[in-house]
Protein backbone atom coordinates (compact mmCIF):
# COMPACT_ATOMS: atom_id res chain seq x y z
CA UNK A 1 0.00 0.00 0.00
CA UNK A 2 0.98 3.61 -0.59
CA UNK A 3 0.24 5.90 2.33
CA UNK A 4 -0.32 9.63 1.84
CA UNK A 5 -0.52 12.22 4.60
CA UNK A 6 -1.54 15.82 3.97
CA UNK A 7 -0.70 18.87 6.03
CA UNK A 8 -0.71 22.64 5.69
CA UNK A 9 -4.42 23.34 5.72
CA UNK A 10 -6.01 26.00 7.86
CA UNK A 11 -7.96 29.23 8.01
CA UNK A 12 -6.97 32.11 5.75
CA UNK A 13 -8.57 35.37 4.67
CA UNK A 14 -9.66 35.96 1.08
CA UNK A 15 -6.66 36.93 -1.02
CA UNK A 16 -4.31 35.02 1.24
CA UNK A 17 -2.10 32.01 0.56
CA UNK A 18 -1.68 28.48 1.83
CA UNK A 19 0.80 25.76 0.97
CA UNK A 20 -0.31 22.15 1.19
CA UNK A 21 2.10 19.29 1.71
CA UNK A 22 1.69 15.60 0.96
CA UNK A 23 4.21 13.04 2.15
CA UNK A 24 4.17 9.55 0.63
CA UNK A 25 5.27 6.18 1.91
CA UNK A 26 5.98 4.23 -1.26
CA UNK A 27 6.31 0.72 0.20
CA UNK A 28 7.85 -0.74 -3.00
CA UNK A 29 5.30 0.89 -5.31
CA UNK A 30 6.25 2.94 -8.35
CA UNK A 31 4.42 6.28 -8.30
CA UNK A 32 3.00 7.71 -11.51
CA UNK A 33 0.52 10.59 -11.44
CA UNK A 34 0.08 12.62 -8.30
CA UNK A 35 -2.52 15.23 -7.61
CA UNK A 36 -4.90 17.13 -5.41
CA UNK A 37 -8.66 16.80 -5.21
CA UNK A 38 -11.06 18.77 -3.07
CA UNK A 39 -14.56 18.39 -1.74
CA UNK A 40 -16.66 21.30 -0.56
CA UNK A 41 -19.65 20.80 1.73
CA UNK A 42 -22.60 19.40 -0.20
CA UNK A 43 -20.57 18.96 -3.39
CA UNK A 44 -18.86 16.13 -5.18
CA UNK A 45 -15.13 15.66 -4.97
CA UNK A 46 -13.41 17.44 -7.86
CA UNK A 47 -9.97 17.34 -9.38
CA UNK A 48 -7.89 20.42 -8.62
CA UNK A 49 -4.58 19.56 -10.23
CA UNK A 50 -2.54 16.63 -11.49
CA UNK A 51 1.20 16.31 -12.06
CA UNK A 52 2.58 13.40 -14.06
CA UNK A 53 5.76 11.48 -13.37
CA UNK A 54 7.52 13.64 -15.99
CA UNK A 55 6.20 16.89 -14.57
CA UNK A 56 3.29 17.64 -16.88
CA UNK A 57 0.66 19.60 -14.99
CA UNK A 58 -3.04 20.20 -15.43
CA UNK A 59 -5.39 22.41 -13.43
CA UNK A 60 -9.11 22.87 -13.12
CA UNK A 61 -10.08 26.14 -14.79
CA UNK A 62 -11.12 27.81 -11.55
CA UNK A 63 -7.60 27.65 -10.05
CA UNK A 64 -5.46 28.35 -13.11
CA UNK A 65 -3.01 31.16 -12.45
CA UNK A 66 -3.53 30.92 -8.69
CA UNK A 67 -2.46 27.39 -7.71
CA UNK A 68 0.83 25.65 -8.48
CA UNK A 69 1.43 21.93 -8.06
CA UNK A 70 4.89 20.42 -7.70
CA UNK A 71 6.52 17.20 -6.60
CA UNK A 72 9.88 16.09 -5.24
CA UNK A 73 10.24 12.37 -5.84
CA UNK A 74 13.58 12.19 -4.04
CA UNK A 75 11.87 13.39 -0.86
CA UNK A 76 8.56 11.59 -1.54
CA UNK A 77 6.74 14.90 -1.33
CA UNK A 78 4.10 16.79 -3.28
CA UNK A 79 3.02 20.39 -2.79
CA UNK A 80 0.17 22.70 -3.71
CA UNK A 81 0.86 26.42 -3.49
CA UNK A 82 -2.45 28.26 -3.33
CA UNK A 83 -2.46 32.03 -3.83
CA UNK A 84 -5.22 34.61 -4.14
CA UNK A 85 -7.55 32.31 -2.27
CA UNK A 86 -11.30 32.79 -2.56
CA UNK A 87 -14.14 31.67 -0.28
CA UNK A 88 -15.15 29.16 -2.96
CA UNK A 89 -11.80 27.42 -2.47
CA UNK A 90 -13.00 26.30 0.95
CA UNK A 91 -12.96 22.50 0.98
CA UNK A 92 -11.25 19.41 2.28
CA UNK A 93 -8.20 18.86 0.08
CA UNK A 94 -7.07 15.31 -0.63
CA UNK A 95 -3.71 14.09 -1.82
CA UNK A 96 -3.89 11.44 -4.56
CA UNK A 97 -1.58 9.22 -6.51
CA UNK A 98 -1.70 6.20 -8.77
CA UNK A 99 0.96 3.57 -8.48
CA UNK A 100 2.04 0.09 -9.49
CA UNK A 101 3.58 -2.52 -7.22
CA UNK A 102 6.95 -3.62 -8.58
CA UNK A 103 5.72 -7.17 -9.25
CA UNK A 104 2.51 -6.23 -11.08
CA UNK A 105 1.29 -4.15 -14.01
CA UNK A 106 -1.93 -3.23 -12.22
CA UNK A 107 -2.38 0.48 -11.48
CA UNK A 108 -3.97 1.41 -8.16
CA UNK A 109 -5.37 4.67 -6.79
CA UNK A 110 -4.44 5.91 -3.32
CA UNK A 111 -5.81 8.77 -1.25
CA UNK A 112 -4.87 10.68 1.84
CA UNK A 113 -7.24 11.48 4.68
CA UNK A 114 -7.68 15.11 3.68
CA UNK A 115 -6.89 18.50 5.17
CA UNK A 116 -9.43 21.27 5.72
CA UNK A 117 -8.84 24.64 4.10
CA UNK A 118 -11.18 27.49 4.99
CA UNK A 119 -11.12 30.85 3.24
CA UNK A 120 -13.13 33.36 5.21
CA UNK A 121 -12.94 36.88 6.57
Amino acid sequence: QVQLVESGGGLVQPGGSLRLFCVLSRNSFRIYDMGWYRQAPGKQRELVSIISSVGTTTYVESVKGRFTISRDDARNMMYLQMNSLKPEDTAVYYCYCNAKPRVSENLYDFWGQGTQDTVSS
